[in-house]
């Protein structure tokens, strides 16, 4: 698994949570995309389900999850990747698979952590963070 950080301009102190999160995902598509990413889709959504991002890292699909939050926040970024998110990305994630006709393509699922400091965005990158069946890779 890899780490990595970037310090990325931030956005205006004052936004609210959906910009903070929109801001966190284009911070995390920036970063994939200098360490080589190529950003397939954004919000990609089949139904109630969503994909943050989808990316190719040479031969992978990658299936993105961007957790933003404030610097000083009592819960990490990645604590908000219970169970049951991860069920609903696999969910998302299979229909994708499905839509694309990509079953035959290796994938993983990586956590793109945002911290917000208000003067910038730093972005962490856990990759295969969990399997396709759920499972802690």
């Amino acid at each position: 698994m890899g780490f990595f950080t970037k310090l990325l301009p931030g956005r205006s102190a004052d936004e609210g949570p959906g910009d903070r999160g929109a801001s966190g995902e284009d911070a995390a598509a920036q970063y994939l995309e200098s360490r080589g990413y190529k950003v397939l889709d954004r919000n990609w959504r089949f139904h109630q389900w969503e994909l943050d991002l989808v990316c190719r890292d040479r031969d992978t699909v990658v299936f993105v999850e961007v957790k933003t939050r404030r610097a000083g926040s009592m819960a990490a970024p990645g604590e908000a990747l219970t169970r049951k998110k991860q069920a609903r990305l696999i969910k998302a994630a299979s229909h994708y698979l499905t839509a694309h006709n990509l079953w035959d393509e290796p994938c993983r699922f990586d956590l793109a952590s945002v911290t917000d400091t208000g003067a910038s965005l730093t972005v962490e990158v856990e990759e295969n963070v969990f399997q396709l069946d759920g499972q802690k890779a």
